[in-house]
């Protein structure tokens, strides 16, 4: 399965883009800020790049999410629910982007998306998000 988030708006307090699976449009995503020059954990989006996605336990949200392996200068980048900026503390939200700087309808999305790489666990499918810039 391969999981893919297109980020397109790069704004000063955060980062819109939008959710494939398996090429298929899911939803909106939004993360902080895309910086150049030094990472500030639970301020800056992770890199670009590709990265291992298997379920995880979360003693914080108390569930099992997404969870993104080896992403450079982050531990515990994760997929869940959230609506503004504040909520995304490094991690990926996933939602609806109907109003400006934030997502709505997150739970929903979370499910859809946490679902999806249970399924794809499940058929021993080797899962994989695959993070790029576009203008």
């Amino acid at each position: 399965m391969i999981i893919k988030v297109q980020r397109f708006f790069f704004g000063d307090k955060y980062t819109i883009g939008r959710l494939y699976i398996n090429g298929e449009y899911q939803c909106d995503t939004l993360e902080d800020p895309v910086r150049d020059g030094p990472k500030i954990p639970g301020e800056t989006a992770i890199a670009e790049g590709t990265y291992k996605v298997t379920l995880a336990y979360s003693p914080h949200f108390k569930r099992y999410l997404p969870l993104l392996h080896d992403v450079p200068e982050f531990m515990g980048i994760l997929i869940h629910a959230g609506n503004t900026p504040k909520d995304t503390r490094g991690c990926i939200l996933v939602g609806e982007n109907k109003v400006k700087g934030q997502v709505v309808n997150s739970r929903y999305w979370e499910m859809i998306v946490t679902d999806s790489v249970r399924h794809a666990e499940d058929m021993d499918e080797n899962i994989r998000i695959l993070i790029i810039n576009i203008c």
